[in-house]
């Protein structure tokens, strides 16, 4: 019952609260079996659990569980699954307080046609301010920061990944001297697999 993807219910009792006591959990929707059947599946709530271990203990956080239930229950639609992974990839960069502004261009305060992020602010950029570095800059797939219609293909979701990617390894892993997990790696890699396949 207690598996990544899981939902549960856990009671803790005891009589005083400096005591050990003892937890009850009950199972509300256990995923686990439903998940073995596809990789891309297994590696993302890998991957998932593995990025919620960063958070601090003991500290709440019902964005981050509202987020999780929404990607758990969506998880076997490759595309979909890689959609919601990349945002809470965002979205984790801004709990753990290195979250990108990506609303409007660091250079000219422009809010349309943000295609690029700067790699040293982590600041959205035009496409005009950002054409003489766009060789140094990190692309902004538009389902990131815009209301999406349609779905991203393989190449905006590889750049999604890209982007989160840079700044979860700059600011996240390197600093705790921790590698990424493998499995955010694998997640990737059977998701466009298999978007791959269904838009062929």
């Amino acid at each position: 019952m207690l598996q990544p993807g899981n939902a549960v219910r856990i009671s803790w009792r005891a009589r005083l609260d400096e005591h050990l006591g003892h937890y009850a959990v009950e199972g509300l929707r256990l995923r686990t079996g439903e998940l073995m059947a596809s990789a891309h599946a297994v590696f993302g709530v890998t991957h998932l659990a593995a990025l919620c271990r960063l958070l601090p203990e003991r500290d709440p956080h019902g964005d981050v569980h509202d987020a999780l239930a929404i990607i758990l229950d969506h998880i076997g639609d490759p595309t979909v699954a890689a959609i919601l992974i990349a945002r809470f990839e965002l979205q984790m960069l801004t709990e753990l307080g290195f979250g990108l502004d990506l609303e409007q261009c660091a250079a000219s305060g422009a809010t349309a046609d943000l295609i690029y992020v700067s790699p040293k602010s982590g600041r959205a950029v035009s496409r005009l301010a950002g054409e003489p570095w766009r060789d140094r800059m990190l692309q902004l797939p538009a389902f990131l920061h815009t209301e999406w219609e349609g779905e991203p293909d393989s190449d905006q979701l590889a750049q999604a990944f890209a982007l989160t990617g840079f700044f979860l390894q700059r600011h996240v892993f390197e600093p705790r001297g921790v590698p990424m997990h493998d499995a955010r790696a694998s997640f990737i890699a059977a998701a466009l697999r298999d978007d791959t396949r269904v838009a062929s």
